[in-house]
């Protein structure tokens, strides 16, 4: 006999269901366990996480002090540029080379003739003039400032300047065509006996009775039939002269003649003055400077060129070397349209009159 007992179809679904809900409940249950275990594990065997903002220190140095710069202000005068020279004068253009010929200079030592108020060198102690104005808005030289856009120097380079004098004249002299402004119209005549460019060659005859400029390729005769040093007068074509523009190239090659131009025997005043007089445009302003009278003629020769350069509305602006032998005729000269007249004592301190 059976132990097992046999059940009805309906008493076995009944118990496979009740098996089919055990098993379902157990699994429930057992995966609620594990949930509960793991929240309890979280809580209490996991280590606890702060919420901590971390707090940012930065370091800034020291701000550098900006150097403040202050800007000079330029204020620049364009001045209407002048007419040009006239079409049939020609331009004479002085360059400034070096030669691949080497042409031995002797040293020779100038006799000086006393019609030209010569004087020997001076002594210990003489200044070097230092102070004068810096050239701006035209030009200035030995102090004389002037507003013009046409500047023409006549500037004595006879053999009586040496020494100290020509020391200060080219001090000067580079000092104010260097400070001349931008656009400005300017020359430079150089005179002794004969007169002549910055920049030309001169050749004076071994008797003194003539000397012939080389200008480029053009030569002009001087002549001396006394061989006196102020009865100096041209032979033949006489030298045209034009304007130069202040540029830094053109003011460059100036500065150069300035500086390596030698002294001439000689000292007439009226062909180099007539010579600025002749140019065109004419001029606005002449700086005149010389350190001896053009022997007895002198004031005559004043009276005539400034009377000239009247009617023309030029201003004569005249400085004596270390000469105040030559005032008179000097003030002559600057009196008549407004000029200044200027006398260099021998310590190099400039006076006006």
């Amino acid at each position: 006999m059976s132990l097992h007992a046999t059940l009805s179809p309906e008493a076995q679904a009944r118990l496979d269901a009740q098996k089919r809900n055990s098993t379902i409940s157990s699994i429930i249950i057992s995966l609620l366990v594990v949930l509960l275990v793991g929240i309890a594990l979280m809580f209490f065997l996991l280590p606890s996480v702060d919420n901590f903002t971390p707090e940012i220190v930065s370091y800034q140095g020291p701000q550098e002090e900006k150097e403040k710069v202050t800007k000079r202000e330029i204020s620049r005068k364009v001045q209407p540029k002048p007419s040009s020279p006239s079409s049939s004068m020609a331009k004479v253009i002085a360059a400034n080379v070096t030669s691949n010929i080497a042409i031995p200079v002797p040293e020779t030592n100038a006799e000086i003739s006393l019609e030209m108020g010569n004087g020997d060198d001076f002594g210990d102690g003489w200044g070097d003039g230092d102070g004068w104005g810096d050239g701006g808005g035209g030009a200035t030289f030995f102090g004389q400032k002037v507003q013009a856009t046409r500047v023409c120097y006549v500037i004595d380079y006879s053999a009586s300047m040496r020494g100290k004098r020509i020391e200060l004249l080219k001090k000067e002299l580079t000092k104010s065509v260097k400070g001349l402004s931008p656009g400005v119209q300017y020359q430079l005549i150089f005179f002794a006996g004969p007169a002549w460019l910055a920049g030309d060659e001169v050749e004076m005859a071994k008797d003194r009775s003539g000397a012939i400029v080389k200008s480029g390729k053009n030569e002009f005769k001087w002549s001396s039939p006394k061989k006196s040093a102020s009865s100096w007068k041209t032979t033949g074509k006489k030298q045209p002269v034009s304007w130069l523009e202040a540029s830094p190239q053109q003011i460059f090659k100036s500065l150069k003649a300035v500086k390596n131009t030698p002294l001439v025997w000689g000292t007439a005043w009226e062909d180099p003055l007539k010579m600025a007089l002749n140019m065109d445009p004419a001029p606005q302003v002449i700086f005149f400077m010389t350190d001896g009278l053009a022997g007895g003629s002198s004031d005559q020769v004043a009276r005539n060129v400034a009377a000239r350069a009247k009617t023309k509305g030029i201003q004569i602006n005249t400085i004596a070397m270390m000469e105040p032998k030559a005032e008179k005729a000097m003030k002559v000269l600057s009196k008549n349209h407004d000029g200044t007249f200027t006398l260099i004592q021998e310590d190099g301190k400039a006076v006006k009159k």
